[in-house]
């Protein structure tokens, strides 16, 4: 596979409708948000489900969600240990290189090359960590979002003989509508240690197109998240062109507060001299 010789920039812009797109645990699941009222989808969240995407896709992936695992290990130590040379360097503990181990999990499972991971088990003295090229930052909204909350009651016995009882069992949330931008870049330097090549970077911008395909669940109905656009810009050497803070500011969204539908008049994509971008639709 070819070395990634070029920095690479990306954007993507996606919409939320009566849906939950990342729950918060401190908040009673309720959908993220700021202090300003935006709505937040954290970078954990969207790696979580470029993962999902790249495993539909047929690449290998360590970090697997239970719900979602294809290889038949119940842990990140059994995944690890399935690879012999991996098993053996964590037996031998600080006797073994850590590079060699860093090298071979990248060389193993696409989102270690790509995101980076830490190796430190319990029982092991080797403890490795590995920095990956792709960056991801968080999802903000455009707007501040409203949140619909819906109590939800049980309508069937939990144990046979209970009196039938319509006791609230908790709350659901929505955003009744929002739409969200992230950001991202690929560094060349991190590429060439973990071996993330330029055809790893064309399956992650093949995944984010597809971000929400088959990620369907009770708080994300099918169809309520959907991508509209990914921009993506490829430099012309290592270093990049120019800055990601500078490259990401050219996509400049302009959304009325009421509104309730994504309108692609709303984007205003500036450019700047000698750097190329692609725009893609979401599928």
């Amino acid at each position: 596979m070819g070395a990634l010789d070029k920095k690479i920039d990306f954007a993507v812009v996606f919409s939320v409708k009566n849906a939950n797109p990342n729950g918060d645990p401190l908040n009673g699941n309720r959908p993220r948000q700021n202090f300003d009222g935006f709505g937040e989808v954290s970078d954990v969240c969207i790696k979580r489900k470029i993962r999902n995407r790249l495993q539909d896709l047929g690449e290998a992936i360590f970090v697997q969600s239970d719900d979602r695992a294809n290889d038949g290990f119940k842990s990140l130590n059994d995944r690890a240990d399935s690879i012999p040379e991996l098993s053996k360097m964590k037996k031998d503990g600080k006797k073994s290189n850590p590079d060699a181990f860093a090298a071979l999990a990248s060389s193993t499972w696409y989102d270690v090359r790509a995101f980076g991971q830490v190796f430190a088990f319990k029982g092991s003295a080797l403890s490795v960590g590995v920095r990956g090229p792709v960056s991801v930052h968080p999802a903000i909204s455009l707007q501040p979002i409203n949140i619909t909350s819906t109590q939800i009651t049980k309508s069937v016995n939990s144990v046979t003989g209970e009196g039938k009882s319509s006791d609230t069992m908790g709350m659901k949330h929505r955003v009744d509508f929002g739409v969200y931008k992230f950001v991202g870049s690929i560094n060349t330097q991190l590429a060439e240690k973990t071996g993330f090549t330029y055809e790893d970077a064309l399956k992650l911008k093949e995944a984010l197109v597809t971000l929400f395909e088959n990620d369907a669940s009770s708080a994300r109905p099918e169809g309520s998240l959907e991508v509209h656009k990914v921009y993506w810009w490829e430099h012309d050497n290592k270093l990049g062109q120019y800055s990601s803070a500078k490259v990401h500011k050219l996509l400049q969204i302009d959304m009325p507060e009421d509104a309730k539908e994504f309108d692609e008049s709303w984007i205003t994509l500036n450019s700047l001299d000698g750097l190329k971008v692609e725009e893609l639709n979401g599928k």
